[in-house]
């Protein structure tokens, strides 16, 4: 039987990637002091219940719904 994810775990994971996006799974690892294996398997979980990010080509995660522009144009003085 596997074992039941830890809710406040996956949310503090969920919290930091949409606060802080572009960074890789080695560095929430690093931060929260968990195994990169921990980290995916908090990103599966996570996507099965809906909270969708993806990966570039430099190994970067975002939330599915972020975009450079948006951010950019959120955060501009004009």
């Amino acid at each position: 039987m596997a074992r039941k994810a830890d809710q406040a775990e996956l949310k503090q994971l969920d919290e930091a990637i949409t606060a802080h996006p572009g960074r890789r799974s080695g560095t929430w690892a690093g931060l929260f002091k968990w195994s990169r294996e921990k980290v995916n398997r908090h990103l599966t979980t996570l996507n099965e219940q809906g909270r969708l990010y993806y990966e570039d080509d430099e190994g970067r995660l975002y939330p599915a719904n972020w975009s450079e522009s948006t951010q950019k144009s959120r955060y501009s003085d004009g």
